[in-house]
């Protein structure tokens, strides 16, 4: 497997730090495997289309323990790794796993095509969704949930790679964002995270 590119990981690195700002809460408070980032006031919003061309919300998600990851199909390293660490992780909650929704989110629309990106996502659970916008919807998505994202040419048009902020959101079951997981955070240590998240109860 092709390691992370030294730029990839700076900007994994950065953004933790900036999400861990955010990590205010003490006493009687979760203690999570990943970055608490209860109360963030971005993330709050997300209107794209799945793979068979559903409109999606965030609304959609409400009721499961939602992870949302943004890549791209043809990502060599972070997004497989990171997709088949959450898929690991839902295997080890059981029964729950069903409470548990994974969401891919394409950071790549000219080359993720519906019929792409369904198969890919594919790969990992036959419930996982896969979404995609117009360049300009991606960018409005990335930009609400604070991914960093640029193409890096490569030797022909088509063969480009996407550097891109290789952590996942964690949403709990009312729709509210409370964890950035870090890339490589151990299937363990996420299915821990989501294990806290359905454990509280209903509002």
């Amino acid at each position: 497997m092709v390691a992370p590119t030294r730029r990839l990981i700076l900007s994994t690195l950065a953004a933790a730090g900036l999400l861990a700002a955010c990590d205010r809460f003490g006493g009687g408070k979760p203690q999570f495997q990943g970055v608490d980032i209860t109360g963030a006031d971005f993330g709050q919003e997300l209107a794209l289309h799945d793979a068979d061309g559903k409109p999606r919300t965030l609304a959609d998600f409400k009721g499961k323990v939602t992870v949302i990851f943004f890549g791209y199909t043809q990502c060599p390293d972070v997004c497989p790794t990171t997709l088949a660490e959450l898929a690991e992780a839902r295997a080890l909650l059981g029964k729950d796993a069903e409470r548990v929704q994974g969401v891919f989110v394409s950071l790549d629309p000219e080359r993720d095509t519906p019929e792409v990106l369904k198969a890919y996502v594919g790969n990992f659970g036959a419930d996982f969704i896969g979404l995609r916008g117009s360049d300009e919807e991606t960018r409005a998505a990335a930009k609400e949930f604070k991914i960093f994202y640029s193409k890096v040419p490569g030797k022909t048009e088509s063969s480009y790679t996407i550097d891109h902020t290789a952590g996942s959101y964690v949403l709990d079951a009312q729709g509210r964002i409370r964890l950035f997981e870090r890339y490589a955070i151990g299937a363990d240590k996420l299915a821990a995270d989501l294990k806290i998240l359905l454990a509280e109860p209903a509002a």
